[in-house]
């Protein structure tokens, strides 16, 4: 009975440090992905953008610091691309059919 007693104990002491284990890799990992994804975050921190009045946006795409938007004014679409730090827009680029 007393060998079957130690045996038992040595099984949950086991089972304790494996969770601990666990529970600390978990803990690690969660507080290493949080710093890295409010690093590239940190890089917009645009407010508000200005597009024309009436314009219908098409598409937004944040990428390397910069922030691209599609949108369309009447018949006329256009692409501004704006710094995603500062908020201003870097280039306008007005999209011609053939």
């Amino acid at each position: 009975m007393g060998r079957a007693r130690k045996s038992f104990l040595f099984s949950i002491a086991l089972l304790m440090v494996g969770f601990i284990a666990i529970g600390a890799a978990v803990v690690y990992r969660t507080s290493q992905s949080s710093e890295d994804a409010s690093a590239p975050a940190g890089e917009y921190v645009i407010a508000s953008l200005a597009i024309p009045a009436g314009a219908q946006i098409v598409s937004a795409v944040a990428a390397d610091g910069k922030l691209t938007v599609t949108y369309k004014a009447g018949a006329m679409t256009s692409v501004r691309i704006f710094d995603g730090k500062s908020g201003d827009m870097i280039r306008e680029i007005p999209v011609m059919s053939e």
